[in-house]
């Protein structure tokens, strides 16, 4: 079925789970009318002002559902910009289907995923990277990565990407001057400021790709080592809570466990392996056999050592096997103990038991987590692949005509280039785009946003 953009629609924005409130969204054409109809006293909420709340009862004929509170919204100040409304009403699972239903049956049909921001996007409410940046910010797991997609929200992204084709716009304007009026528009000396410009802004949004990425897909941190280097005892320590068994036994861990965990910001999945040493248990064996599997998987692998054993030779075999393959942390554990050897060099000295050494632990694991720092730490950071391969389109179409301007093309194969750098600009704000395009990225969205 093909289903209009101006579609009365409704949709549960809340999760379909017993709570105090649950919100119900309508939007669309002719929705407050259609809403009115279910509502006593019967007043008509079309004539209501926008950004206004109202107690009405939701009605099934003479039969009264539930008391709610309407909050009504008047196109085109509406965040769909249509007029619409938010429907609060006790989050009892039968009191929200009944409302959904009685909805579905006056009219409205179920929104699609993240057709209600969708609609905002047409309607003009807001462009491709906002809206991009409302899904980051339902999906944000920790605090940085929610301010991080609320300042993409605000425009931040969209200021750049529109600053970078704007710049394009005037090179684009002296390339037509200069095929129009061929012996007094030169091409050389005409973009420079321009150009600069428009490089300086995509490449700032470029290098805050990665650690943006990171903030809001988060990274997967194993810890590994021998047997009772205490890889369960700094487990627990990390997340503050006794999650993995402790004991002097080896090979008492005997398959991967994991974790959530904020480091500085970052969603991190952590974790605990069994240990690592020669024998023909068989359950041990398949343990370790998981360890690497956990470890080929893992963005980064630390590697814990009994200080009191010191660096066995099998240590080093595993830490050469895995340093190609992951990016690798070494610490050295139990330094407590007084038979504790000193940390050779490369080691962090710590102790899961006391404590000492794992903030530094942490600030090294998030260091190396997210990599280099951006040189302008100003500059939003970008999460999303569709954002960073239009961003990268745009520059290589600025590359290439840099290269045909230096050497001798003509304007009118120049504005080639210069066209498909802001075609791709124009993709990565809304300007430019296609139905597939749109379908692709909200089907992405919760239903209900």
């Amino acid at each position: 079925m093909i289903h209009s953009p101006t579609d009365p629609i409704a949709a549960l924005a809340t999760p379909a789970a017993s709570s105090a409130l649950a919100v119900i969204r309508v939007s669309g054409q002719g929705s407050l009318e259609i809403l009115s109809r279910l509502v006593a006293p019967p007043r008509s909420l079309a004539v209501l002002s926008g950004h206004t709340i109202h107690r009405r009862r939701i009605r099934d004929g003479v039969e009264d559902v539930d008391d709610v509170m309407i909050a009504v919204y008047r196109a085109p100040k509406s965040y769909t910009g249509e007029d619409g409304a938010e429907i609060f009403c006790h989050g009892s699972i039968p009191v929200i289907q009944r409302i959904l239903s009685l909805l579905r049956r006056a009219g409205f049909r179920e929104a699609g995923p993240g057709e209600f921001t969708e609609r905002a996007f047409l309607n003009g409410r807001m462009d491709l990277t906002r809206a991009e940046a409302v899904n980051e910010i339902v999906r944000a797991r920790t605090d940085r990565a929610r301010g991080l997609a609320l300042r993409r929200l605000s425009g931040a992204v969209e200021e750049r990407a529109r600053g970078a084709r704007d710049a394009l716009v005037d090179i684009r304007a002296s390339l037509e001057a200069s095929i129009d009026y061929p012996d007094d528009v030169p091409v050389g000396p005409m973009d420079g400021e321009s150009l600069v410009r428009a490089k300086t802004l995509i490449d700032g949004l470029l290098r805050g790709y990665c650690q943006g990425r990171v903030y809001q897909e988060g990274a997967s941190v194993a810890i590994a080592g021998a047997t009772n280097a205490g890889k369960s005892r700094l487990f627990n320590a990390l997340l503050g809570q006794d999650r993995a068994i402790v004991s002097d036994v080896h090979g008492t861990t005997r398959d991967w466990l994991e974790s959530p965990l904020s480091i500085d910001g970052i969603p991190v999945r952590l974790f605990d392996t069994a240990g690592i040493r020669p024998s023909n248990d068989p359950l041990e064996a398949e343990g370790m056999r998981r360890t690497e599997e956990v470890v080929t998987g893992a963005d980064l692998v630390l590697y814990l050592v009994d200080g009191t054993r010191g660096l066995a030779d099998e240590d080093r075999r595993v830490m050469d096997s895995w340093a190609g393959r992951t990016v690798l942390l070494a610490a050295w554990n139990k330094t407590d103990l007084g038979d504790c050897h000193p940390a050779p060099d490369g080691f962090l000295p710590l102790s899961a038991a006391t404590g000492e050494g794992i903030p530094s632990l942490l600030a090294r694991i998030g260091a190396a987590v997210l990599g280099s720092s951006p040189s302008d730490t100003t500059e939003p950071l970008i999460c999303s692949d569709r954002q960073r391969d239009l961003l990268q389109r745009a520059r290589a179409a600025i590359g290439r005509y840099e290269v045909a301007r230096d050497g001798g093309v003509t304007p009118d194969l120049l504005a080639v280039d210069v066209a498909e750098a802001l075609d791709a600009l124009g993709e990565m704000t809304g300007e430019v785009t296609t139905d597939e395009i749109l379908e692709r990225m909200f089907s992405r969205f919760c239903v209900g946003k």
